[in-house]
Parts: C-alpha cells; sequence; structure tokens
C-alpha cells in the first residue's frame, strides 16, 4: 500500500466524521458501546438569549463537561454550580456515575471544587503561564 502523510488546519467535515465513526467502532468492538450522548444545559434572559451555558455529553457511566460559559453580569451568582447540578441530575438519570470536567482559571477550579469535584491531574503551563486543572467528581443518585 502506498501512503501519503498529510498535515492540515482545514480538514473537510466528511474526514473527520469518518475518523469519528472508524474510532467509535473500534472503541465499541474493544470496550463496548459508550452509549455517548449529547447533554447541554442553557440559562436564557428575558428575551431567549442564552447568557450562561453547559455542553458536553456522558458516555460509559461518565459526564464530561466540555464547555461552561457565564455572561459576566450573572457571575457570582452560584450559575455555574446550577448548571452543574442540573447537567448532573440528567447524567444520573442516565446511568451516570461519574463526571469530569477542566480548566485553566483558577477561579473556575475554585468553583468547581465547592461544587464537590477533586483535583486529579494538571498540566503544567497549558497555556504558558497557568495549569491545565483536571477535576472528578462521584455523582449519586437523588
Amino acid at each position: 500500500m502506498n501512503t501519503t502523510l498529510e498535515t492540515t488546519a482545514n480538514p473537510l467535515p466528511e474526514e473527520l466524521t469518518f475518523l469519528a465513526e472508524r474510532l467509535t467502532a473500534f472503541n465499541d468492538s474493544d470496550v463496548g458501546a459508550s452509549e455517548r450522548k449529547a447533554l447541554a444545559v442553557f440559562v436564557r434572559d428575558e428575551d431567549g438569549a442564552v447568557v450562561a451555558g453547559i455542553s458536553g455529553y456522558t458516555a460509559w457511566g461518565w459526564l464530561y463537561v466540555q464547555w461552561l460559559w457565564v455572561d459576566e453580569r450573572l457571575r457570582g451568582q452560584h450559575m455555574a454550580g446550577s448548571m452543574l447540578d442540573a447537567a448532573e441530575q440528567e447524567a444520573v438519570a442516565r446511568g451516570c456515575r461519574n463526571a469530569w470536567i477542566d480548566t485553566f482559571n483558577p477561579n473556575a477550579a475554585k468553583v468547581y471544587q465547592r461544587q464537590g469535584y477533586q483535583p486529579f491531574g494538571t498540566l503544567a503551563d497549558f497555556p504558558v503561564g497557568r495549569s491545565r486543572i483536571f477535576l472528578r467528581k462521584t455523582l449519586s443518585p437523588a
């Protein structure tokens, strides 16, 4: 088989889909189906605009919070905690037993720790001058 190596900053969406499908098929055969399902929580203002939100997914009995954002006007009002509570409740309803999240913002890490998340690893200088902190939490049914 003749092959070429290509590096690109502009991969085609269908090629990324192909990779995702192949890796999913491999993982499913290796460790069982992930039952991956998107999970989002949004806070909207009176006009319906998103002013805070969480985006992530559940898979293999875990909730992963990929993105969590709160508009500056709502910070300090426990909005992140309320959204995490909602995401965790949905994750438990889906059969999840654990959750994880990561951040390189020290203030966000404190918020997550107040929510019951515990650090389990860090990457120094990611980005430079900060550490990326990985946190996890054991979820309990309500």
